[in-house]
């Protein structure tokens, strides 16, 4: 573990492997480890993986308060600095893709390549509006049912089918005894306000946009859209609900190993 310091942050970072720099950004309710932990081995053989925690994830620490995008995409531009590894490769999850959208747009000249992974451009539309408000209800009211909709929504319906009830309740209690609850609620609140389409419409950079067929978390729509509003940018899809990584990892790490080592 590493630490950078900026605007009032204390932000925490993972350094695994060597060569050219490639940083992994979490989505919202997840962290370094959660999100990307099982599959750093594969990606040190080629890459220096950097994996930053924004606020509200893992040991980062702030003023508290609420945070807007661009800030979280200083702490993950702070830490692919400090590691030393500049320009780097560029992968973004979920909320962590909107981040990403924001450093590529802020800093093209240290970015190569951008990979956005069941991404939104904005939150504008009354499906996340409903979802992000029903996570922010139930953070307070009832911890368990929400960790419970994160299994139902967050893979296909022939992946949690393939689980037991043991399976689904050990995952349930393992969701609400290792979230941070509090860092959770403040990235739902940035969720609600999104919106980073002048952002989306300024990437230069060679994109590669990651779609998720059986999402519902981020309906594939929102993945569609970003693909066709960033030039030239290219599209695949996974045959996965929201949390891909989880579901195939094999494809997933493929696609983003094949389109990182063409660019």
């Amino acid at each position: 573990m590493a630490i950078v310091e900026i605007e009032k942050s204390v932000v925490e970072y993972l350094v695994d492997g060597s060569g050219p720099g490639l940083v992994l950004v979490h989505g919202t309710g997840g962290s370094a480890e959660a999100n990307w932990g099982h599959l750093v081995d594969r990606f040190a053989r080629h890459w220096t993986v950097i994996r930053p925690n924004y606020s509200g994830s893992g040991n980062t620490t702030d003023a508290g308060g609420s945070f807007s995008v661009e800030q979280l995409a200083g702490q993950v531009l702070a830490a692919a600095k400090a590691a030393g590894k500049v320009p780097f490769d560029l992968v973004g999850f979920s909320l962590g893709a909107a981040v990403a959208v924001v450093v590529a747009a802020r800093a093209p000249d240290l970015v190569r390549s951008l990979v956005l992974i069941a991404g939104f451009a904005d939150s504008t539309d009354s499906y996340l509006k409903l979802e992000f408000s029903l996570w922010r209800e139930l953070i307070v009211q009832n911890r368990p049912a929400l960790a419970r909709l994160f299994l139902l929504t967050g893979v296909s319906h022939g992946f949690l089918a393939n689980l037991s009830e043991a399976e689904i309740e050990a995952s349930a209690s393992s969701i609400v005894a290792e979230t941070n609850w509090d860092g959770l609620a403040r990235q739902v609140e940035l969720d609600l306000t999104l919106d980073v389409r002048d952002h989306v419409r300024s990437i230069t950079r060679p994109t590669l946009v990651i779609g998720c067929t059986h999402d519902c978390i981020v309906p594939v729509r929102h993945p569609q859209l970003l693909a066709a509003t960033i030039p030239e940018a290219e599209y695949t899809e996974l045959a996965t609900g929201h949390l891909a990584a989880l579901e195939q990892p094999e494809a997933f790490a493929t696609a983003i190993e094949t389109f990182l080592m063409r660019n």
